[in-house]
């Protein structure tokens, strides 16, 4: 009865942290992919200023670990003086942003990837039809690019899956205090207990 009841709590505090995960995921995906297609625009923009600070950021962003930026949204912000009085954030914000803006980086690169493959005569055929710059990007461009990244974008989705894992310290502190039970212990003992002379 008592392993019934452990059993029960497990699955509570697991059932739990899977509704902070999906949580997570749904927010992460639904802000990053804008976010990311905006950058791709402003890295491909003619504005020098523009198009360097964008590569800057997702230099960073791609190039430092993850777990570090989700530390340093939920505890480094407060060390900031000027921020600190204005944006404290609580662990799942901290962790939601993190992630979106992470996520932001590598979808910006795979959007811009799947706008380089398209061929010049694209965009030549829409001018000479006489498209604007929007519809072509709209009607022409991103349906094409969207084609083209699908599989990288899948492959980010379920990496994103795995990489929630990284942020039960920051939101779920409860995940790292489960108590564990004593039949835990015992079930690792052998069940049959042979004396020495036997394994000769």
């Amino acid at each position: 009865m008592e392993l019934i009841k452990y059993i029960l709590k497990l699955f509570g505090l697991l059932s739990e942290g899977l509704g902070y995960t999906l949580a997570l995921f749904f927010i992460t995906i639904i802000a990053s992919m804008p976010l990311g297609l905006l950058l791709t625009f402003c890295r491909n923009s003619k504005f020098k200023p523009l198009r360097y600070a964008t590569s800057t950021y997702v230099w960073v962003m791609r190039g430092s670990p993850l777990m570090l930026q989700l530390y340093f949204f939920y505890y480094g912000l407060a060390f900031i003086p000027i921020i600190k009085e204005f944006l404290t954030l609580d662990r799942f914000p901290a962790a939601c942003i993190a992630f979106a803006l992470n996520y932001a980086a590598y979808f910006c690169e795979i959007f811009r990837g799947g706008m380089l493959a398209i061929d010049k005569g694209q965009h030549e055929a829409a001018k000479v039809l006489g498209f604007s710059k929007w519809k072509t990007l709209t009607k022409i461009i991103i349906p094409q690019m969207i084609r083209v990244t699908l599989p990288s974008i899948s492959n980010e989705c379920i990496t994103l899956v795995k990489d929630t894992a990284l942020s039960p310290p920051s939101v779920l502190p409860r995940s790292s205090t489960l108590p564990r039970h004593p039949l835990t212990v015992t079930l690792t003992q052998p069940l049959i207990s042979l004396p020495p002379s036997s394994i000769c």
